[in-house]
């Protein structure tokens, strides 16, 4: 069946902060100039927001250059960060540290990035941005000069035989003079592009972080509109990077999430169980009893800092926003860096749309707060390598004295890189969850609304699929069964051989077996449109 194709001055692959941001900047310039610019948003998501999950603490510094009268439009930004506070957890005790710098919150909002984007997606249809959820984009398309010139959405009602069953419908390619990728961490769009141009040649690894994170309603009596907690320390040894957050947002919710670097070592470790652990603390477990949970999620974040951002323009379009690595990670924040990301992006693109001219994006960026921000910060991520105690001292001084003015840049090493052998560490015995704070994790799976069409082809690729038994199975005692937050990889070992199952269904895209596998065996691929978690609130 014959593929149809749609025109547009820009297409924005994503429907987060940057890619809203953007979507709306352009529009806006559009409609100052008197100027014809069509623009198009494409988001896999079912609807915008179902696959955003963030903390999350809302800097509005890039919304209030974008919009400023948000307030008055009713942005969903009503709860203002009232108090912060630090904590080093041991198995028994809570003892305050001083909170940051960098992680001073006045001025800030504990929100819905979701709901913020849900918002943001209103904005942008009223100034005629055309949206499309529920449609994936498989793959770039190609000019005769190499350049892009457009994404394909991917065909739906594909049977698991890879033909076209009864409710097929082809895809659609969306052809474009710029395209702007604003996945969010880790896109398959963004990694095919990034190696097709060799955009990290000059660049430092990149470096991830797993969030696994938890909506619930608490006692109202325990509740506390605005408070902001982190904390580091255990249940984390001092080798692992992590922490936790938990704040408090409006009608009796909390926001409770867990983030592990994975750089991690120990193949024994989960991050999904790390939580779980977390939370039966004495110093956080009071505050759940009693209460519900109503949504579960986890996502990868970019935690390379800028010395492992891609260059960010390919003949054709940009990365902006997560899918670049605009992440101030010390500051736990990128909603205001991706949104400016996008921004300052649309700026450039329509400077060279109309032939008005100006600085190119890269030069816009390097020019703006965003980069100021994440020069300043880039030492501190990476200084964790030696270890949290050389780290935290590292951090204290490059965030109290220094001010991120060092003369160096620390380097970053890919997180698969530096796992050790199963044999070589030792086994993590997690308890069994209670039910009541802490939860197994299919039942969490359960609460993330996650739905993908049964019949569809697995979207989770294996280079080598004997190398799932011969070496991960063999040397790291199968880390993909731990790592994946959504119990996606199962080893069954009732045949004659193990092998490995892969319950696609499961997956809540949060990419990390994209990016922990050993040997970088599993790539993440898009499923069918509209499939993955369908996040509330989150």
């Amino acid at each position: 069946m014959t593929r149809e194709s749609m025109e547009f001055d820009v297409v924005v692959v994503g429907a987060g902060p940057a890619g809203l941001a953007a979507a709306i900047r352009l529009k806006q310039l559009a409609r100052d100039a008197k100027a014809e610019l069509s623009v198009c948003v494409v988001e896999k998501g079912s609807e915008v927001g179902a696959h955003i999950l963030s903390g999350a603490v809302i800097d509005p510094k890039a919304l209030d250059e974008l919009i400023p009268d948000w307030r008055t439009l009713g942005a969903p930004l009503d709860t203002p960060a009232t108090a912060d506070s630090f904590l080093f957890l041991t198995k028994r005790f809570a003892v305050p540290l001083p909170t940051p710098p960098s992680m001073h919150n006045q001025g800030n909002f504990v929100a819905s990035l979701g709901n913020l984007c849900r918002w943001l997606a209103a904005q942008a249809e009223a100034l005629e941005v055309e949206i499309f959820p529920g449609f994936a984009v498989t793959h770039a398309l190609f000019g005769e000069d190499g350049a892009v010139t457009g994404v394909a959405i991917g065909d739906m009602g594909i049977g698991r035989d890879g033909k076209p069953g009864p409710n097929f419908a082809p895809g659609v390619d969306l052809m474009a003079t710029r395209v702007l990728v604003a996945e969010g961490a880790r896109g398959s769009l963004a990694a095919t592009l990034i190696r097709r141009f060799a955009l990290d040649k000059d660049s430092s690894p990149q470096t991830f972080g797993l969030g696994v994170k938890e909506l619930w309603e608490v006692d109202p009596a325990k509740h506390k509109p605005g408070t902001v907690l982190h904390t580091v320390g255990w249940p984390l040894d001092q080798g692992t990077y992590g922490g936790s957050f938990l704040y408090h947002l409006s009608a009796h919710q909390v926001a409770v999430g867990f983030v592990v670097g994975l750089d991690y070592e120990n193949p024994h470790l989960s991050p999904f169980e790390e939580f779980q652990r977390f939370k039966t603390h004495p110093k956080i477990r009071p505050l759940f009893e009693g209460g519900r949970r109503i949504a579960y999620g986890a996502r990868a974040l970019y935690e390379g800092g800028l010395q492992s951002q891609p260059r960010l323009d390919f003949p054709g379009g940009l990365l902006i926003g997560d899918a670049a690595g605009f992440v101030n990670v010390p500051k736990i924040k990128g909603t205001h860096t991706a949104m400016k990301s996008g921004m300052l992006a649309a700026e450039a693109v329509f400077g060279d749309l109309t032939g008005k001219g100006g600085a190119s994006y890269p030069e816009r960026v390097r020019a703006s707060w965003v980069w100021r921000e994440l020069h300043e910060a880039r030492n501190i991520r990476p200084s964790f390598r030696l270890g949290f105690v050389p780290g935290l001292i590292w951090s204290a001084v490059d965030a109290y004295v220094l001010k991120g003015r060092t003369p160096f840049t620390f380097p970053n090493r890919a997180d698969h890189l530096g796992l050790k052998r199963a044999d070589a560490c030792e086994p993590i015995a997690y308890p069994k969850p209670d039910g009541v704070v802490s939860f197994d994790r299919l039942s969490s799976v359960f609460v993330s609304n996650t739905h993908h069409e049964e019949n569809q082809p697995n979207h989770l690729k294996l280079t080598d699929e004997g190398a799932a038994i011969s070496v991960n199975l063999a040397l790291y005692d199968a880390p993909e069964q731990r790592y994946c937050p959504a119990g996606v990889y199962e080893i069954d070992r009732g045949g004659s051989q193990a092998r490995l199952v892969i319950n696609a269904g499961n997956c809540l895209h949060c990419k990390s077996c994209d990016i922990k596998d050993p040997t970088g065996n599993i790539t993440w691929t898009v499923p069918e449109g509209g499939g993955g978690p369908n996040y509330p609130n989150m």
